[in-house]
């Protein structure tokens, strides 16, 4: 009889030691999940779990995404607007975007490092429907009919005192180019050249 109540007594000590060793698993196992949602909470504010990596900022003169610019023509106006873009920071501490198809005039011209230099400001509207961009050492200008080139020099001085894109001469068909004499430029209405000899320029209109 005594023998079977210490049997009995052991049993329930047992059962209840046994309750406790599922008791304290159950509360770490909330623990473990309080600590862990309070982790994600601080790690990831607001509930983000897209798991998607930060956005890292453009490197000086790498391509960048950059959202169109207001009053800037819509993309289906360059054939090239998707031919990429790059973002130059200026020596001032600006940083300029430079895309589409003046993107690559300014690429084929050396970039920075170029002819054309560094960007002066972002591109604008020019003529009807155009674009231009200033750089330190020339101006591309681009319309859909005629692409991107480049004007500067005396030859781009003549062409601005006839009105620029917007006058008769309109936008430029060719690149600046050597002639015996010096250099010309063809525009949709006319040529202008440029004599090396005494730097004097001749505007021909179609």
């Amino acid at each position: 009889m005594h023998h079977f109540a210490r049997r009995s007594a052991g049993f329930t000590m047992a059962l209840a030691a046994a309750g406790l060793l599922v008791a304290g698993c159950g509360d770490d196992d909330n623990s473990v999940s309080d600590t862990v949602g309070s982790v994600t909470s601080a790690v990831m504010p607001g509930g983000n779990n897209t798991g998607a990596p930060p956005a890292s900022p453009g490197a000086e003169g790498s391509p960048t995404e950059t959202t169109e610019a207001e009053g800037s023509p819509t993309p289906d106006e360059d054939p090239n607007a998707d031919a990429g873009e790059t973002t130059v920071q200026t020596p001032d501490g600006n940083e300029v975007t430079v895309k589409g198809s003046i993107y690559q005039k300014y690429t084929e011209a050396g970039g920075p490092t170029g002819t054309l230099g560094m960007p002066e400001g972002e591109e604008e509207i020019a003529g009807d429907g155009g674009r231009y961009q200033n750089f330190t050492g020339g101006t591309v200008f681009f319309s859909e009919e005629t692409g991107a080139h480049i004007v500067w020099g005396d030859i781009r001085e003549a062409w601005e005192a006839n009105g620029g894109a917007d006058g008769q001469l309109g936008f430029p068909t060719s690149d600046e180019e050597e002639t015996p004499e010096g250099k010309k430029s063809e525009f949709e209405g006319g040529t202008i050249t440029w004599n090396s000899s005494d730097r004097s320029t001749t505007v021909t209109e179609n």
